[in-house]
């Protein structure tokens, strides 16, 4: 077997790829967020998405699928697992859409994660610096509308 020589643009794909380092960056501060909530039995996901459909906002699960640019399926995977915890409910609603609501369960639940999200939030923001934070969220919105092709 012969060892094929070394392409260079591979090494340029590894060094500015915006699709894996946006990917290794979303795991990495996945991890951190879970890793601080985990006392509050929520992963930072389903702690996000009780915060959202408590908000009643939201109209459908397919509205809520693109306001955070989820996979619909990926979606109804998630909240199927927060309604079995009893952290949500469906409720009726016109016409085929289906809509979550938080339970008192799932209100507490929410209560009782809040210090531990802000604790992550304050050592990732603080490690960055307010400013560079705002300009990072402000490239990162920039960035999903040119991958939703809207630039």
């Amino acid at each position: 077997m012969t060892i094929p020589a070394h392409d260079p643009r591979l090494d340029d794909i590894a060094r500015s790829c915006v699709a894996l380092h946006v990917r290794m960056t979303a795991r990495a501060v996945t991890r951190a967020y879970d890793e601080a909530m985990r006392p509050s039995g929520l992963k930072i996901t389903q702690f996000v998405l009780l915060s959202a459909l408590s908000t009643g906002a939201f109209r459908s699960v397919t509205e809520l699928a693109e306001r955070f640019a989820l996979e619909r399926t990926s979606l109804t995977r998630n909240l199927q697992l927060l309604a079995a915890e009893a952290l949500i409910e469906p409720v009726e609603c016109k016409g085929r859409a289906l809509v979550y609501a938080v339970t008192d369960k799932g209100r507490a639940a929410i209560e009782a994660a809040i210090p531990f999200w802000q604790a992550a939030q304050e050592r990732i923001e603080g490690g960055l610096g307010r400013e560079r934070w705002s300009e990072t969220r402000d490239g990162l919105r920039a960035l999903r509308r040119v991958a939703r092709g809207a630039a």
